[in-house]
């Protein structure tokens, strides 16, 4: 599962993007505490996911992220987590510049890992009195460990798949968790106008067809529920009819050597594993195909310390600014029909 999210996959952030993602750059508080007060009547609060209902009766001060993007809606918000969970990339309490920009003066999160599961004793080591989950998978018996030590904002109740959720959803809810709903809403708000900038700027995207996907296991395409084409689709591209047909209610699925066709879509975006650009380039199923011939393919290799590719996994609303900043140009060229122009 670990391996299918990150896209084998998957920007340091330059100080205009970070700034333009709508949450300011002032320090944040010390770990465990939120900058600023709670907004008035966010208490106490009720909040549905998937395996029941999370009571949380005043602003939590020990948030620990069992999810696996939550920390950056959090230091958006002024919060500081005491934990947080590593996904890829090994960066230091598992915070991506975009996010460790936030930090400021606060203590860096205690790292846990989901390798072999929830760490749960880790977790109630921390003793958290707010546990999120929201891009995760946790189990009805994950729930069940997670709330005995405190309440636990898990999944979405909306029937979506794993790691399917929003990162609007995931700004919102954790916005509601601490206190802070007009705050997030703000943010989601700020972000949503940029995609519309983006695509008042490029009229071209509109209803062209593209896909991201990896070179996992054969060739594994995202979906329509995964967060990353949704970027592309908010950008004004759309997912083929054919494709989500195999991929189904899947974050993504493995295309059959069979299928190759289904990959020869308008754009295409691939995360080759480190050093596996030219290899990709020259598969022999997928070298003929027009989306190659003709350039309109976009290759962001696996690379922890390049933001681009560390961004477009993470999709949240401190790492879409880059994304935006560095994909669109690349969409662009893409789509331009003149094959010189390489994305």
């Amino acid at each position: 599962m670990r391996n299918l999210l990150r896209p084998l996959v998957l920007l340091v952030v330059p100080l205009l993007a970070l700034s333009a993602c709508g949450a300011d750059t002032k320090d944040a508080p010390a770990a465990g505490q939120s900058q600023g007060s709670a907004e008035a009547g966010a208490f106490p609060v009720t909040i549905k996911n998937k395996w029941g209902d999370a009571v949380i009766k005043e602003a939590p001060k020990r948030v620990v992220a069992v999810g696996l993007v939550e920390q950056d809606a959090l230091l958006a918000l002024g919060v500081v987590p005491v934990g947080t969970t590593e996904w890829f990339g090994d960066k230091p309490g598992a915070l991506f510049p975009w996010a460790k920009a936030k930090l400021g003066s606060g203590a860096l999160p205690t790292v846990l890992s989901d390798k072999d599961g929830i760490q749960f004793e880790k977790v109630a080591a921390l003793a958290p009195d707010l546990i999120i989950g929201l891009y995760s998978g946790i189990t009805a018996d994950d729930y069940k460990k997670l709330t005995a030590i405190a309440p636990t904002v898990a999944q979405p109740a909306d029937g979506g798949a794993d790691y399917s959720v929003t990162w609007q959803t995931v700004t919102k809810t954790v916005g509601q968790a601490v206190g802070k709903p007009k705050a997030a809403d703000e943010l989601v708000a700020g972000v949503e106008k940029q995609f519309e900038a983006a695509r008042a700027a490029h009229p071209e995207f509109k209803g062209k067809t593209a896909l991201m996907a990896s070179p996992y296991e054969g060739y594994f395409v995202y979906g329509p529920q995964d967060p990353r084409e949704k970027v592309l689709t908010d950008l004004g591209f759309v997912l083929p009819p054919e494709v989500g047909k195999v991929i189904g209610d899947k974050f993504g699925a493995n295309i059959s050597a069979e299928k190759i066709s289904l990959l020869d879509q308008q754009v295409v975006v691939w995360f080759p594993p480190k050093d596996g650009t030219a290899k990709l380039k020259a598969d022999p199923l997928l070298k003929n195909l027009k989306v190659r011939t003709e350039a309109r393919d976009i290759f962001i290799e696996e690379n922890y310390d390049d933001d681009l590719y560390g961004a477009t996994s993470f999709v949240s609303v401190l790492s879409l600014p880059i994304v935006l900043d560095k994909l669109v140009p690349k969409l662009a060229a893409a789509v331009d029909g003149n094959p010189a122009t390489n994305a």
